[in-house]
């Protein structure tokens, strides 16, 4: 192993549907049973699987090449520890890469695309094969990497929160409320299930769907359309309701502001 390889490798890798399935019904035949009863193809669940395992198996094999190396599944990533020179690899899907981001600070990520033919896989630029390649110049800092802002939100037990596609400030139960909204000198009376602040790289995810839908609604009554930011861009934080109605009286007030770099992850590309 030589000195470039020193560096940890952790791999951090989802439950296919079949096996969240299997861990719910016990069995693959109850699985079975109780996707089809709702009349879905139990095989596409299957063929998700085997590909799945199939690229996680391609990916280890280069991380044995490779040296050191840790696996982590996805549900474990709050109560794990990343060393501060750990390279980060995740098998997608785009929600593994965006889920892992939250608890790294400034290590380089590299998200690999498990099933090119069922993801798009915005966060996805690499797949399995990839690795041998990338890794020695990711660990020696030779590979181009992009920086990504996310969003953070501070409450007022000390609690810090950090997203990187958006956060939803509402009621748990997503029921409407009339609230305020205040930027600078501009006061706003809205009535919405609540707010959803988005980075510039959620301008893809729910963000996107919020605003298609108001710019329907705005075109529906002849207004004009606003400008839209180029997806992805890091710019400061926008914020959307997530069901816009301008609403009569006060009950609620909220003063939010977008904070344009609290924290950011390298991702290589």
């Amino acid at each position: 192993m030589s000195a470039g390889n020193d560096r940890k490798v952790v791999l951090v890798t989802r439950k296919t549907r079949l096996e969240d399935l299997i861990a719910k019904y016990l069995t693959a035949a109850q699985a079975r049973f109780y996707v089809e009863h709702l009349g879905a193809d139990f095989s596409d669940y299957q063929r998700e699987h085997d590909v799945y395992l199939d690229q996680q198996h391609r990916t280890v094999q280069a991380l044995e090449q490779w040296g050191r190396y840790q696996i982590i599944e996805r549900s474990f990533l709050p109560n794990f520890i990343f060393g501060p020179s750990d390279i980060v690899v995740a098998l997608g899907q785009d929600g593994v890469v965006a889920n892992t981001m939250k608890y790294l600070d400034s290590h380089p990520l590299i998200g690999l695309n498990p099933d090119a033919g069922r993801y798009d896989g915005i966060l996805l630029p690499f797949v399995a094969r990839d690795l041998p390649a990338l890794l020695p110049e990711v660990a020696a800092d030779k590979r181009a990497s992009k920086a990504v802002t996310m969003a953070r939100a501070s409450l007022t037990n000390g609690q810090v929160l950090h997203a990187v596609n958006d956060l939803f400030v509402g009621a748990r139960t997503h029921t409407s409320a009339i609230y305020e909204i205040t930027a600078g000198e501009q006061k706003e009376t809205q009535s919405s299930s609540g707010l959803i602040v988005s980075t510039g790289l959620g301008s893809t995810a729910w963000f996107k769907s919020i605003v298609t839908g108001s710019l329907a609604i705005a075109g529906a009554f002849g207004r004009s359309r606003p400008t839209r930011r180029k997806p992805g861009t890091p710019a400061n934080c926008a914020s959307r309701c997530a069901s816009p109605f301008q609403a009569g009286p006060r009950r609620r007030a909220w003063s939010m502001a977008g904070s344009p770099n609290p924290k950011r992850c390298g991702c290589a590309r």
